[in-house]
């Protein structure tokens, strides 16, 4: 019978308070070009994307031509606007601190984000958090992005390094996430998934297997009761 052997983390949305900060920096990105992001737009077309997607949706959705060497040039200045503004803040939502230590405590934790590596190292050091994770899979390391399986499969493959002796497969595997294509991704990779309600109102998160405003309103045993009980 199938148990709980790991949990993978989403990290903009779940253990971070950054969309506003990535949204900031698309925005003055765009803006140096000519291109207007608002934040509705964002929040509903945008989120979840890597910073990738997020540039090359809004260059074909401003008619602007796509070239590598136009996205990359993009991208750096929108992570070093990023960069300049979570050196000032400290951005852990509430109750991730204390649902991360638990969770290590018990099973082996991995990161499988859009993000890129530097800012999601700087932000777990700044909050104390980074020695709890085995794995972290960022924006490099993948071809493919959410809603792909890609990440999670990576994530996987990189536990399963750390943790030989473990026997993890995807049916063990508890993914936490904050958007439809992070959900998508994790269940395409036949991992379970739970949502939290930061970024998405409970409805547009219905397609995970358990839904929680916060990671305060829950734990680590709690979930495995809940979703692996009639595994």
């Amino acid at each position: 019978m199938s148990t709980l052997r790991a949990i993978i983390f989403d990290f903009d949305g779940v253990i971070a308070d950054t969309e506003p900060l990535h949204y900031a920096g698309l925005e003055r990105t765009f803006r140096a070009i000519g291109i207007t992001l608002t934040e509705s737009d964002y929040y509903t077309n945008y989120l979840g994307f890597d910073d990738r997607g997020c540039v090359v949706a809004a260059l074909q959705a401003n008619g602007r031509p796509i070239t590598q060497d136009i996205v990359q040039d993009l991208m750096r200045k929108k992570a070093i606007a990023y960069l300049e503004s979570i050196k000032d803040h400290l951005v852990i939502f509430p109750g991730v601190r204390e649902f991360v230590l638990a969770a290590a405590a018990q099973y082996p934790l991995a990161i499988a984000s859009g993000a890129l590596r530097q800012e999601i190292e700087l932000i777990l050091e700044q909050a104390g958090l980074r020695k709890a994770f085995l794995h972290i899979t960022s924006a490099e390391d993948v071809s493919r992005g959410k809603p792909d399986p890609q990440p999670f499969q990576y994530a996987l493959a990189g536990l399963t390094a750390q943790r030989p002796s473990l026997d993890l497969d995807a049916t063990s595997c508890l993914v936490i996430e904050d958007s439809l294509p992070g959900i998508r991704a994790a269940k395409s990779a036949g991992m379970k998934v739970l949502a939290v309600a930061n970024t998405h109102t409970v409805q547009d998160l219905h397609e995970a297997h358990a839904i929680t405003h916060s990671l305060a309103d829950t734990t680590p045993a709690d979930l495995e009761r809940r979703l692996w009980a009639s595994a």
